[in-house]
Order: C-alpha cells, then structure tokens, then sequence
C-alpha cells in the first residue's frame, strides 16, 4: 500500500469510528475527569507553581489582609493611578494611597482608551483559576470589568479566592458560562520574535501580580513569610 492510500484508509476507518451526525448533542459521551485527587492546598500550591514559572508575581493573605496586601503591592509598584471595574469590593481599597479611576457599566462612564493608555495598572476579581495550566480566567462580572481594561495597563493585579482554584480545564468550563466574554490569562502578556527573543507587553499587561487568598503557610516567591 502507498503512502496515500494508507492516509485515506486511516481516514476512512476513523470516519466510521465517529458518531453518526443525527446523534443528539445530549448523547455524546462525556468520560473526562471531572474531579481531582488534589486536596485545596495542594491546587493552591501547583497553582502557585505555575504561575511562578509563567513569570507572574505572586502574593498571599488572609481574607482578613486583602487591603493590606492590595497596598503593599501598590506601593512596591509605585503606581500613582489605577483602573478598577465597577464591582470591585470598596474594602479592598480600604488601605491603597493609590488613586483610583472606576471604570463604569453605562458607556459614558467607561474610560476611553487614552485614559486606560495613561494608568499604571488594573485590579480585578476573577472568576476561575486552573492549577493545573495556571491560567487566571475571567467573565466580565462586576468584579473583573470590560475586558478591554486588563489588556491596555502596564500592570494588573488579580486577587483570586480560594473557592476559585480548580484543578484542570474540564472543571474549569464546567463552572463557567460560554455565552460570557472570557479572557484566558496565563502569566504576563509575551511573545516570541523568529530568533526566539521573548517580548513581554506586546498585546496586554508587561506584569502579571497575583495575590491568593486563604491560609497558608512557609514563604512566597519574594521570600516573604506569609
């Protein structure tokens, strides 16, 4: 047999393996996993991981030291203004001697895109983080904003709840809502020319900052005891 006549044996034989077409949606088998082995602190950690090795900055807290941590964070960036949806918890600001411009829901109060252009940064909720790939995904709610707010600054910083660690992508969709405008975000914004030389901020944030809520224990990537 020939190379091609391989091929579309290959192919033929697999067309016979699929599913016939009138088979209803609902029908469709669906064996991934849909759980993990991973206890909640073992997701934080691996999430952690690979966060670190996208290049993301990574803090932690109490639920009790949100504030707290937003302000250092602020303050170690030297950010005079920031960008905020229009959900964001006002506790959270609480302690930042940072200035805050709030984006809004109705389209005059939205910020145009030369007032993102001139903001040192943006803080968000988030709505679903993947341990397993270390991607923060987000979905528009009143804590996350229009999407085009995380992609202009220079600098985001994510706050991600521990109910919010999922171990993989199947349980990931699962909790999500298709319809929603979601963004994917696996470390800072970055790219690679032809002789393989990264670029970072080409087509969103240079620096990705992630602050995980919830008890932990030992040191972060800073070397700072939390």
């Amino acid at each position: 047999m020939r190379a091609r006549e391989e091929v579309l044996a290959r192919i033929a034989t697999a067309h016979r393996s699929a599913p016939p077409p009138e088979l209803p949606y609902d029908a469709i088998e669906r064996a991934y996993r849909t759980d993990s082995d991973r206890n909640p602190y073992q997701l934080t950690e691996l999430l952690v991981d690979r966060l670190i090795d996208y290049r993301a900055l990574v803090r932690r807290c109490s639920a009790d030291d949100i504030a707290g941590t937003i302000a250092t964070a602020l303050s170690e960036r030297g950010a005079r203004t920031v960008v905020v949806p229009p959900g964001m918890d006002p506790s959270w600001l609480a302690e930042t001697q940072t200035g805050i411009r709030a984006d809004g829901v109705a389209a005059e109060d939205q910020l145009s895109v030369a007032e993102l252009d001139v903001a040192d940064g943006v803080i968000t909720g988030c709505a679903v983080a993947i341990a397993e790939t270390g991607t923060l995904i987000l979905d528009g709610s009143v804590d996350q904003g229009r999407r085009v707010i995380t992609l202009i600054p220079d600098y985001h910083l994510c706050v991600v709840q521990p109910n919010q660690i999922v171990a993989d992508v199947p349980q990931a969709l699962h909790r999500l809502t298709p319809s929603r405008p979601l963004t994917m975000i696996s470390g800072p914004s970055a790219t690679s020319d032809i002789e393989l030389n990264r670029v970072e901020g080409v087509h969103g944030p240079r620096t990705l900052e992630v602050i995980i809520v919830g008890p932990s224990t030992g040191s972060d990537d800073r070397g700072e005891t939390t």
